[in-house]
């Protein structure tokens, strides 16, 4: 298993990941739109990460340098292909993910969903403090938890 840097060859097997993850397909993302939007990091230069896997993409992460409040690194996407979970994969990326959000600041923030009961837990297990909620932020009845880590 090997973190690295997204390119374009990668968007498409990179947008299936998305849409084919049930906490995505909640927010109503597509093949399409995650395909837009990681073009759209890419061009920006952000960390969009990905992982090999036995010759194929196990996940990713992607983190915006200065999302989190307009100053601190931003966790905007981490997820693993379907059947990849407990294998360590998102670990990994969380850790390259880290590594990238401290070329800008040594802090990491992101959102995970109030559903998302097995988010909430690796995230604490990897030092993550919930700092706040969000009700409503995204989908009317789901609050966005805020997680924070100095690294």
């Amino acid at each position: 298993m090997s973190v690295r840097k997204a390119c374009a060859d990668d968007l498409d097997a990179l947008a299936q990941i998305v849409a084919n993850t049930p906490l995505w397909q909640r927010y109503g993302v597509t093949v399409a739109t995650a395909r837009i939007a990681l073009e759209g990091g890419l061009a920006r230069n952000e960390a969009v990460l990905t992982i090999d896997t036995d010759g194929a993409l196990g996940g990713l992460a992607w983190v915006q340098p200065q999302a989190g409040f307009g100053r601190s690194p931003y966790l905007k996407w981490l997820g693993v292909a379907p059947g990849g979970n407990r294998r360590g994969l998102g670990r990994e990326l969380l850790r390259g993910a880290e590594d990238a959000a401290r070329t800008t600041r040594a802090e990491l923030i992101l959102l995970c969903s109030d559903f998302n009961l097995d988010g909430q837990r690796f995230y604490e297990r990897e030092g993550y403090a919930r700092v706040g909620a969000l009700p409503d932020y995204v989908l009317l009845g789901v609050a966005e938890l805020v997680y924070f880590k100095k690294l």
